[in-house]
C-alpha cells in the first residue's frame, strides 16, 4: 500500500488562505479547503493506525483528531476568521495512560509535540511532590540520550519564582517552576512532503512515550507505586 502523504496542495492552500484570510475568499474556494482537509484526515487516520500498534489511543478517527480551521476570535486581538495551519491531537486511552500527542503543519513552523499542556491543581501538586522526592530520577529521564537527541530539553511555561511551599534554593527549583511539561520536535518544510513523513512522525511520538509513561505513573500511583485509579 502506498504511503499516505501530505500533499503539496494541502500546504499551498494554507499559503493562499494566509493572504486571503476572509470569509468571502474562503467561501469561493471551499473546494480547495475540502480537498486539503480530506488529505489531512487521511494522513491522521493512517497515523492513528500506526500509533495504536505501540500505544492505546482514545481518539477514534483522523477526523476526530483534526482541529477546526475556524478560529474562536472572541478573546483574540487578531480577528481573522481562519487558522493558517493544520493541526490535531491524539488522546491516550484509559485513566492510567495520561498525556496527549499533537501535530502541527504550517509552512515554516511544522512540529509534533506532546505531554501535559494544562495540569489541573491536583495533578500539579502530585507532579511537584514527585519532583521534590525524586528529582535525581527526573534529571536522569530528561537527560536520556534519545530524548535529548529528539526533543532537546523539556519545554513549557514556568513560574517566575518558586511555587508555594518550596524554597527558592530547592535543589530542583528549575524543575519545580514548570507549569507545563512538553516535548517538541520540529520539521523542515521539505520533510512534510516526504513519503517517510508519516513514519517519522510516528517514530517521534514513539520516542516520546517513555516520558508520557513516567508522567502517567506519577499521576496515577502513590509513593509506594500503588495505583490510586479505580
Amino acid at each position: 500500500m502506498a504511503a499516505i502523504m501530505i500533499q503539496k496542495e494541502s500546504v499551498d492552500f494554507l499559503n493562499k488562505l494566509k493572504k486571503n484570510n476572509n470569509r468571502d475568499w474562503f467561501s469561493k474556494h471551499k473546494d480547495l479547503y475540502t480537498k486539503a482537509q480530506e488529505n489531512l484526515i487521511d494522513f491522521a487516520d493512517a497515523l492513528l493506525r500506526e500509533m495504536n500498534k505501540h500505544d492505546n489511543i482514545e481518539t477514534t478517527s483522523g477526523k476526530d483528531a483534526l482541529f477546526r480551521i475556524y478560529k474562536d476570535v472572541r478573546f483574540s486581538k487578531d480577528k481573522t476568521p481562519y487558522n493558517t495551519h493544520w493541526s490535531g491531537s491524539f488522546r491516550r486511552a484509559t485513566k492510567k495512560l495520561r498525556g496527549a500527542y499533537h501535530f502541527h503543519i504550517q509552512p515554516g513552523n511544522s512540529f509534533v509535540a506532546g505531554g501535559f499542556w494544562g495540569p489541573d491543581a491536583n495533578d500539579m501538586k502530585r507532579i511537584r511532590q514527585d519532583i521534590d522526592a525524586n528529582y535525581d530520577d527526573w534529571r536522569k529521564m530528561l537527560a536520556g540520550k534519545t530524548l535529548v537527541k529528539t526533543f532537546g530539553q523539556m519545554r513549557g511555561a514556568q513560574l517566575s519564582s518558586a511555587p508555594r511551599g518550596y524554597a527558592k534554593d530547592h535543589p530542583a527549583i528549575e524543575l519545580l517552576r514548570y507549569k507545563q511539561f512538553l516535548l517538541k520536535h520540529e520539521f523542515e518544510d521539505e520533510d512534510i512532503y516526504s513519503s517517510d513523513f508519516l513514519d517519522s512522525v510516528n517514530d517521534t511520538f514513539k520516542k516520546m512515550r517513555p516520558f508520557l509513561n513516567h508522567m502517567s505513573e506519577v499521576l496515577t500511583t502513590d509513593a509506594n507505586g500503588v495505583s490510586i485509579i479505580d
